[in-house]
This record gives structure tokens, sequence and C-alpha cells, in this order.
């Protein structure tokens, strides 16, 4: 418990020093477990009110149980909600059955997060990743900036050092901001079940299968799993050897995947 009450006061601190440091503000948001503890951790950084919008990149490949449960987490939370789809990719046919899962993904999230930023010109973006959760991901800072293109420099990070964080803004960029980067899976479960957090269903196991991490439905696959309460994801998560993205098929599609991804300014 004092390791939660420990990252979760520097993830209230990291919330509250891109409030003050940014002047248009905005909040990326999955849905799954990892965004829905973001949720939380920004209402009580902020005494119950979030003040900057929410944005989900809709790819029009969600699970319906994701589309119901942020429709019913808009309306729990009272939240600005932002939803972004690129129709324009969508209308050359750019697809799961004619593309390949990384362009699609590069499509479908990197250039609608893209044409967001134009439309909204926000100068700082607060993201849900983690360190642990995949290796370039450990490469991240908690203010990360991103050029004009959104294109993150991964060998060229700033250093943080005493909590002193970048927020200066490159030329015509912006900064990623990331207040759960040094939580665990695990460390996130914990606090999903301390706080009694809402959650999706589709991590509950059903029929001997869950989900660990939540994509498009075309290619997130579940792993096998007996687990159908938060404590049993927790004492799983304590012998597991199965990688938590191991079902995401993005990251597998060919060498470095995720590492192309986000220096293209994937989430």
């Amino acid at each position: 418990m004092q390791n939660l009450d420990n990252l979760e006061s520097q993830s209230i601190y990291i919330f509250r020093e891109a409030r003050y440091a940014f002047k248009n503000l905005a909040m990326l948001w999955s849905m799954g477990k990892d965004s829905n503890v973001l949720l939380w951790l920004a209402k009580k950084a902020f005494c119950g009110h979030i003040p900057f919008p929410i944005v989900h990149i809709d790819t029009t490949y969600e699970f319906p149980e994701m589309l119901e449960f942020r429709s019913w987490a808009k309306q729990y939370y009272g939240f600005e909600l932002i939803i972004k789809i690129n129709h324009e990719a969508i209308a050359r046919g750019v697809s799961y059955k004619t593309h390949d899962p990384v362009t699609v993904t590069h499509e479908l999230k990197t250039v609608a997060l893209k044409q967001a930023l134009e439309e909204y010109k926000w100068d700082g973006l607060i993201t849900g990743i983690r360190r642990d959760e995949d290796g370039v991901r450990a490469k991240e800072r908690y203010f990360s900036p991103r050029n004009q293109s959104m294109e993150w420099e991964y060998k060229n990070q700033p250093p943080e050092f005493w909590n002193l964080f970048l927020a200066t803004l490159p030329n015509n960029g912006h900064v990623r901001i990331q207040p759960l980067l040094d939580w665990t899976e695990l460390d996130i479960w914990l606090y999903i079940k301390r706080e009694n957090i809402p959650i999706p269903p589709l991590y509950f196991s059903k029929n001997g299968k869950r989900f660990r991490s939540l994509g498009c439905w075309p290619i997130t696959h579940p792993v096998n799993s007996q687990a159908s309460t938060i404590d049993e994801i927790i004492e799983e998560l304590y012998h597991t050897k199965t990688s938590e993205r191991a079902g995401r098929a993005q990251d597998h599609a060919e060498p470095n995947a995720m590492q192309k991804l986000r220096a293209k300014g994937f989430l």
C-alpha cells in the first residue's frame, strides 16, 4: 500500500505540473485499464473535476463492449469527450482486410491523432503508457517532446533530475506527459482493486480466455486464463511468464514494429 501511495502521489504531482505548464492540454483515453486509472487520478488531482478534454482515437475497430463502456464512462465521470476518426484513410480503403497491422495502426491511430492536433492545437497530451509494458516505452520521459510531425527522437531524450521536467515546447510541436510511467501492470491492478475503479469486462475470463491488453478487435487476441475476478488476475500476474502485449498483433508484425510506430508518433 505504501508503494501505491507513492505512485499515486507522483502521478498527481505530474498531472498538476502539466496543468500549470501547458495552456491547451488534453488527455488520451483508450478505455483500457491504464487509461481508466489515469481518469481516476485526474479526478483526484483536480478535486473531482477533469479540467481538460478526454480524447479517444477511434479506429472503428473497437470491441462492442468498449463502445458501451465509453458511453457509460462519459456519463459516470462527466468529462468532455472528443472522438477522432481518420475518415480520409477509411475512404481510401485502409482496413485490416487490405493492409498489414502496422500500416493500419499508423493510419487509423497515429495519423488520426495528428489530425486532431492540427484541429485543436494541443500543446500537451497526457497519455497512460508505462515503462514495463514494452521495451521502447522504457526510453520515455515523464515530459517527452514531439516535433511538428509528431516524431519522437528516442535517442535524444531530455534529462529529468530532481523532478525538473521539460516544459518548453519544440517548434510547432507538443509534449507528451506520462503520469503512469513508473507503474507496473501489477501496480495498476492493485490500484484498481484498492480504489474500486470501473473497467471493461473484457479483462475477465470467459470460456477460459481473457484479454490482458486491448486494441482493435481484428488484431487483439485473448490469452488462456481462468482469472474472472480482480483478485484472481493479481494472483495470476505473480506467476505468469506471458508478456502483457502477447496478444497485440501489431507489436509482432515486423522487427522493432513498436519502436517504428512510436517514433512516428504512435500513442
